[in-house]
């Protein structure tokens, strides 16, 4: 796979991905200033290329994964009540258990308490007129216990005050019932009444994130939006219950976290992440085998999949294969030397280490630098005047890096960053400030007569830039 240098700078300085593994920063005509904390809207060349564009493969789709949920299916007890159960109302209810109880925990486990669950309390009324202390004997052992006080709360709500009628659609179900999410809603609604709304859970993110080649922080609110309109898109209207339950068997059973069964996938012909994957391995027998052919002279560019579409990541380059470590450094440090807009040292640029990630199971590789740069940021006229017209690069503090629209990858780069900071101090020292150190000279480096950084890097805390008002 392919390997990128990715150089810690002072300050933090950060630019906004077109893509991992990209050669150019991307260029953005708003400030700065408005994509701080979230995630920047993309374009929609990259939108597209993470949504299912054309009619005819979402019907092709739809085709494949229910087909296959029709012949695989697992057989559970809470899809006998749904596919048997002719009250809306008491299949509604039944589906909500299931729901509820398959939260944080799983199906096996879950098999036997919902069994006598609906043994002992069928219906939404005889669940309301439970005690709190039956409710918590019947769930004991099943974990998470406030999950059972709040279905009975809600099901003695819905007696009380809906005439004991559950609410119909997604939207309804979760303002109007206590510990009901949009998940859950979503669920319930598709399934019990045929609302065609799609869900988003574990194992549907999972998929989703492999079909389309998702590769940005999953748990982002803004990443989890646009799954939530993936899978609205994707969901079938004409069974939008079984289509909900296919994707997350499908996330369960086949598209599993590691080692996915990708050729028992009956959607593996609409998988982007798995024909990036078969390229891959593709251009890499060939070289083995010395036949690499003119098309596939180069390795397939890890940008393809824009995996970090609109996110901030520290700069970076792309490298191919064949090149030593010096010619690699030396790459990175011209590539370096443009974004900085000034000469830089050889001996400035520290190797910290490798830092590993996958995005969904594309494999990456990162050969971490941390560089040093004379001056602050804030006071550098050079530097600030070139970070206004280029918007699309920001520095930031520690804090602010925190609180940034970032990759999962870029946060395991920071925590190499900071690893190698303590250990260069000595465990004596660890890895807080030493008690009476004057703060306001955080940031702050001691330049030599000649010109020339002190001979040791300092901690990542010596360099970031406090933010204004603290």
């Amino acid at each position: 796979m392919s390997k990128l240098r990715a150089a810690a700078r002072s300050g933090r300085a950060l630019q906004q991905g077109a893509g991992e593994g990209r050669k150019s920063p991307r260029r953005c005509k708003k400030n700065v200033s408005s994509h701080k904390g979230m995630l920047p809207p993309v374009s929609a060349q990259q939108s597209a290329y993470h949504l299912f564009s054309h009619p005819a493969e979402i019907e092709a789709f739809r085709k494949n994964l229910l087909a296959w949920y029709d012949k695989c299916k697992r057989d559970l007890p809470w899809r006998k009540l749904a596919a048997s159960e002719s009250d809306a109302n008491r299949r509604a209810y039944a589906v909500w258990v299931s729901e509820i109880m398959l939260q944080q925990t799983q199906v096996a486990t879950v098999i036997d308490y919902y069994n006598r669950w609906m043994q002992k309390w069928p219906t939404l009324q005889a669940l309301a007129k439970a005690s709190l202390e039956e409710v918590n004997e019947l769930w004991a052992g099943l974990g998470y216990y406030s999950r059972g006080k709040r279905l009975q709360e809600a099901a003695q709500k819905v007696v009380s005050e809906l005439a004991g009628q559950m609410p119909a659609t997604a939207e309804e179900l979760q303002r109007l019932l206590p510990g009901v999410g949009r998940y859950t809603a979503g669920a319930i609604a598709s399934i019990s009444y045929g609302q065609a709304t799609g869900v988003v859970d574990g194992n549907v993110i999972r998929v989703l994130c492999r079909v389309r080649c998702i590769g940005a922080d999953s748990s982002s609110p803004a990443v989890v939006d646009r799954l939530w309109d993936l899978a609205n898109a994707l969901v079938d209207p004409a069974r939008p219950g079984d289509f909900n339950q296919a994707m997350m068997e499908l996330g369960a059973t086949v598209c599993t976290p590691r080692a996915p069964l990708c050729m028992e996938c009956p959607v593996k012909q609409h998988c982007t992440a798995r024909c990036l994957v078969e390229k891959e391995l593709e251009f890499a027998s060939k070289r083995l085998l010395g036949k690499a052919a003119s098309s596939c002279s180069q390795a397939p560019d890890i940008e393809e999949c824009g995996l970090l579409a609109g996110l901030w990541e520290f700069p970076s380059l792309a490298l191919g294969p064949g090149l030593k470590e010096k010619q690699q450094r030396e790459a990175l440090l011209a590539h370096v030397q443009v974004w900085a807009g000034e000469a830089v040292a050889r001996g400035r640029l520290r190797h910290v280490g490798e830092v590993s990630h996958v995005f969904s199971h594309i494999h990456q590789t990162y050969v971490v630098y941390s560089l040093l740069l004379g001056g602050d940021p804030e006071t550098t006229s050079g530097w600030r005047d070139e970070m206004l017209e280029r918007p699309a690069f920001r520095w930031v503090t520690q804090a602010e890096f925190q609180k940034s629209a970032v990759s999962t990858a870029m946060k395991k780069v920071w925590k190499a960053c900071e690893r190698q900071s303590c250990e260069g101090r000595g465990s004596s020292q660890g890895c807080k400030r030493k008690r009476g150190a004057d703060p306001s000279r955080a940031g702050q480096w001691k330049v030599e007569a000649d010109g020339s950084l002190p001979p040791r890097q300092l901690s990542l805390d010596a360099f970031l830039k406090a933010p204004a008002g603290e």
